[in-house]
């Protein structure tokens, strides 16, 4: 029987802390007003974040989020995101994976798209 991947995504600003997963911080930048030390993270997995530019061509524009999330599942086949990819989802295979982001609309974020991109990656 396979193992289905186990991902939650949590906004760092409400963050209920660590509950026996991995917990990996997805944004290029880290959260203003966050202290490093008092974000509890396994890793920072900045190579799986949405690229600048396309990031700033999507600036939340909630029309442009179905080709937002085409072009950046793109992104995420490309050498150094795939790889990361496989990694985060080897993780979410063996125990819960929680994403950390910034990005306060989840539901239109880089953050759902990669999750998506995980749980479906063979």
């Amino acid at each position: 029987m396979k193992r289905r991947p186990r991902i939650a995504i949590v906004w760092v600003y409400e963050d209920p802390g660590r509950r026996g997963d991995y917990r990996v911080l997805i944004d290029p930048l880290w959260p203003r007003g966050v202290k490093k030390d008092s974000l509890d993270i396994d890793g920072w997995a900045k190579d799986v974040s949405p690229s600048t530019g396309l990031q700033t061509w999507y600036g939340h524009d909630l029309k442009r989020f179905t080709t937002f999330a085409q072009r950046y599942r793109g992104e995420l086949m490309g050498e150094a995101a795939a790889s990361a990819v496989a990694r985060l989802r080897g993780i979410a295979l063996e125990s819960r994976l929680t994403l950390l982001t910034a990005t306060r609309d989840l539901e239109h974020s880089g953050a759902l798209v990669l999750r998506d991109v995980v749980a479906r990656q063979e």
